[in-house]
């Protein structure tokens, strides 16, 4: 999909050289690609050369002929045919503003930007297409649209039986529409030649390492979002706010504009930019800080819910960090599980072995490990663990060449009760089962059963359950629900070419755990109606901080302490600072990983009350659910009403349902038809627009056929090319030899059915 998306920059961009701006007449034209010997690294490249680097907008373009500068008119050479699918011409950009927000492990982030449709006749309108890329685990929030006196905005509605949506007008949007991490939504038809205001926002996680909280926004604009014509100062506003919540001093690290700093008090940071600029940024936003301590350290938060919350209970938060001094890691036990179905053929189970290979290569030799790889049969390295010795990794890199051969089907239980039999006489150290798998199997809820009573002893510590889902046919919420049930961690790459990155980073934090078994305060167990997410604390690891949510009822506690055990096998005793934070949205911090686990958790058990309380936590909090659509709405602007004499003019405000998103703006839950029949991730078919599906019918007749050869983007970029007068003789002499072929077809038809007849 992401191919097609360049592809149709890539010809708008090429319609767009239709455009006359006066004696600046040419648009911004797109950068050359640079010079590449392997062909296969060309085709690659031009693949995602025009992926939105930062928020974008585009002119949906289906009927080339409305192509035209709004202000210049110019004569236009007259383009047979339509673009299927529509081309989309990047529109100029004529002021940003970035707000940054970061609370506690959380930023959010809104940017406000001003675009013209530049390419549209004044009297035609297009649709626009807005596309928003995103960070760490981003998570759209909602869109805005201003212009000519209406707006359009986004909003979640929970998915209810009595409500028809097919009556509702269907629009295209989503994540998986182009990549994974990039959201994309297309607005109702807007008229050439207007400014529209768009306001976008979403959220995602800062990134963690060596004390050190990031976040990178992706916000590098191209140069063909460059107004044309005469240069001229443009506004580049840039606000960063930071509320660490835990009441201690924050150091700032660094960032990539030249940020003025306006607030520095405890726990708090507050940074302003603002510039006048010829050319747009060519750099992403990066922004670091660190919070000084060097032991683990964290903070009891609490807040009322507000007015509009289903849930009445109090809202709290246990937020801890590993602190940056050195600390003594868990010796670790490894059952690597590893899919090698069908499916996993190519790239991912490539990029598998890789991570493997370099995982086994950082184990030292007090760890222990094993391997096991599944297809619809069990094959294991050897049936104990092995000291990672040089010589044994080296085998067992040589184990994982010879064997890891993609074929077959899925079959998941068995690998994992070897793996728990294989951990069994684990003593002193993590054990760790570590499951890589990009299909979906029938019985996923048995499977978590099954784990729940393996992992129920009352061992010192139980193995733990890190599982990493590839592509978007596995369920990733049987695989959350497994890492929640093990106490380890989940993460997934939708994207094929994540899948050594975010490996990587999940077997890090595996191999980097400081403090396990943790437990709350007993203090909470004097609260009523108490709720943990997660039920099972996972292990806080070097390489990431660690996040509790709940809801209660009582009294806020003086004081609160967290326990553990240490890697020395010690117990531990955490005092946390208890905060109530009040310039925090501990709901919106919350919601993201309240709303997976619960997801997860609805799931499992198939509890419709716990798909409504889901529902309506996504709506109140503006974060996507699998029980939520994605609906957009129209504003009319304020019409004016004469009143009675005693009362003044008022205006009413006309709201109207738009549309509503084709796809849901989640993952679902599996497709075992794409994991029976092997189909390799990242191979989803997308549906055909709602155009080509009408082309396609349309074309059933010889003439239909004929229409559906000629209508192509060859014969518009052929036309791009050329100049107008040659233009209107190919023209006419393609339509004569139309005409003439449609006459001679059916002569030929009429001839056949009169011969037959005889």
């Amino acid at each position: 999909m992401a191919e097609e998306f360049s592809k149709a920059v890539d010809d708008g961009l090429r319609l767009s050289k239709r455009l006359y701006f006066g004696k600046d007449r040419a648009a911004v034209s797109p950068p050359k690609p640079q010079p590449l010997m392997d062909k296969s690294v060309v085709v690659a490249a031009t693949g995602s050369a025009y992926l939105p680097t930062s928020p974008m907008v585009y002119a949906v373009i289906s009927d080339p002929t409305i192509v035209d500068n709004p202000d210049i008119p110019s004569y236009q050479p007259h383009v047979h045919g339509r673009c299927d699918p529509p081309a989309l011409i990047p529109l100029p950009m004529n002021k940003v503003d970035l707000e940054v927000d970061c609370h506690l492990d959380t930023a959010f982030i809104r940017v406000t930007g001003s675009w013209r449709v530049h390419c549209v006749k004044s009297s035609r309108s297009c649709g626009c297409r807005i596309a928003i890329p995103m960070g760490e685990q981003g998570s759209i929030l909602g869109v805005e649209v201003e212009v000519s006196g209406k707006s359009f905005f986004t909003q979640l509605t929970e998915l209810k039986d009595d409500v028809d949506m097919s009556k509702v007008p269907h629009g295209e949007g989503g994540f998986l529409n182009v990549k994974p991490h990039i959201f994309t939504l297309t607005t109702p038809p807007i008229d050439g030649g207007v400014n529209l205001t768009v306001k976008m926002s979403w959220s995602q996680k800062l990134m963690y390492r060596n004390g050190e909280l990031s976040l990178d926004i992706p916000f590098a604009f191209p140069d063909f979002v460059i107004p044309p014509g005469k240069k001229y100062l443009k506004k580049e506003r840039i606000v960063v706010n930071v509320n660490s919540g835990l009441g201690t001093e924050i150091l700032f690290k660094g960032a990539s504009y030249p940020l003025k700093e306006l607030q520095s008090q405890e726990g708090k940071l507050g940074f302003k930019y603002e510039g006048d600029v010829v050319i747009w940024s060519k750099t992403d936003f990066h922004f670091s800080y660190t919070v000084s301590s060097s032991q683990i350290h964290g903070a009891y938060i609490s807040q009322s819910p507000s007015k509009d919350d289903v849930d009445q209970r109090e809202i709290f938060s246990v937020y801890l960090l590993p602190g940056n001094q050195g600390r003594k890691v868990f010796r670790r036990d490894v059952v690597f599980v590893v899919d090698i179905s069908g499916s996993m053929e190519g790239k991912p189970l490539d990029h598998t072995k890789n991570v493997l290979s370099e995982a086994l290569s950082k184990l030292g030799p007090e760890d222990s490990f094993c391997m096991i790889a599944f297809n619809g049969q069990t094959h294991v390295s050897s049936t104990s663990l092995k000291s990672a010795t040089k010589e044994a990794v080296e085998l067992a890199i040589e184990w994982i060449g010879i064997n890891f051969i993609a074929g077959g089907d899925t079959n998941i239980l068995p690998p994992l009760n070897q793996a728990i039999e294989i951990l069994s006489n684990s003593k002193g150290s993590l054990p760790i089962i570590f499951l890589v798998t990009d299909g979906a199997v029938e019985d996923e809820r048995q499977i978590c059963e099954v784990m729940k009573k393996h992992l129920a002893s009352e061992d010192v510590i139980s193995p733990r359950l890190y599982t990493f889902g590839i592509g978007s046919f596995c369920n990733h919420y049987f695989l959350r629900m497994l890492a929640s049930i093990g106490r380890g961690q989940y993460d997934a790459a939708y994207d094929i070419d994540l899948v050594e990155p975010r490996m990587q980073n999940l077997f890090t934090r595996a191999s980097s755990v400081i403090l396990t078994n943790i437990t709350l305060d007993e203090t909470l167990d004097d609260f009523d109606d108490v709720e943990v997410i997660p039920c099972n604390i996972p292990d806080l690891s070097y390489e990431s901080p660690l996040t509790v949510s709940g809801r209660y009822r009582g009294n806020l506690p003086e004081t609160f302490k967290v326990k553990g055990v240490s890697a020395d096998m010690s117990n531990i005793v955490i005092d946390l600072k208890v905060q109530d934070a009040k310039d925090i949205s501990l709901h919106r911090v919350c919601a993201k990983g309240e709303i997976d686990l619960l997801t997860a958790q609805a799931w499992l058990s198939e509890n419709k009350q716990l798909e409504d309380k889901v529902a309506k936590l996504s709506v109140l909090t503006g974060t996507v659910s699998e029980y939520t659509r994605m609906v957009v709405y129209q504003k009319e602007e304020a019409v004016q009403q004469k009143a009675s004499k005693k009362s003044q003019n008022k205006t009413k405000d006309s709201e109207s349902l738009k549309m509503i998103l084709r796809h849901s703006l989640c993952v679902g839950f599996g497709n075992l038809g794409a994991t029976a029949d092997n189909i390799p991730p990242g191979s989803e078919e997308p549906k055909l627009p709602e155009a080509a599906e009408m082309f396609v019918k349309a074309a059933s007749s010889c003439c239909g056929s004929l229409c559906n050869h000629c209508c192509c983007m060859a014969c518009i970029r052929c036309c791009s090319h050329i100049n107008p007068q040659f233009a209107n003789v190919l023209t006419q002499l393609f339509t004569g030899l139309a005409c003439a072929g449609c006459l001679g077809c059916c002569a030929e038809l009429c001839c056949g059915r009169g011969n037959s007849g005889s």
